[in-house]
């Protein structure tokens, strides 16, 4: 049983930037992936960005890669997600979700992964 809390979620103007953040709090664990997720009105859930255990393998999605960038802090039980130069396509719920006894390279499919938060809003005007 894990819980996942997102929080940074906003409005900010299209070129801008906003820092999301995700803790997991719950049963103790180690070795386990981290991803972003989103999901705007009337469009399916997508994959962001993940991150492995040891933070040296990262994917990205093609639409956010060179903006966005994923990080974390096992120590406290937290992924990042920076977000630079924001453009209104970004607009949507973003979830963070994790993958519990992950090894390896993270996974861009939304069923490898095991909990996930509520979300967080993030709404990019022109």
């Amino acid at each position: 049983q894990v819980q996942l809390v997102e929080s940074g979620g906003g409005l900010v103007q299209a070129g801008g930037s906003l820092r999301l953040s995700c803790a997991a709090s719950g049963r103790t664990f180690s070795n386990y992936v981290m991803g972003w997720f989103r999901q705007a009105p009337g469009k399916e859930r997508e994959f962001v960005a993940a991150i492995s255990w040891s933070g040296l393998n990262t994917a990205y999605a093609n639409s956010v890669k060179g903006r966005f960038t994923i990080s974390r802090d096992n120590n406290k039980n937290t992924v990042y997600l920076q977000m630079n130069t924001l453009k209104p396509e970004d607009t949507a719920v973003y979830h963070c979700a994790l993958d519990r006894d992950k090894y390896g390279a993270p996974g861009m499919n939304e069923h490898e992964y095991d909990d996930w938060g509520q979300g967080t809003q993030v709404t990019v005007s022109s």
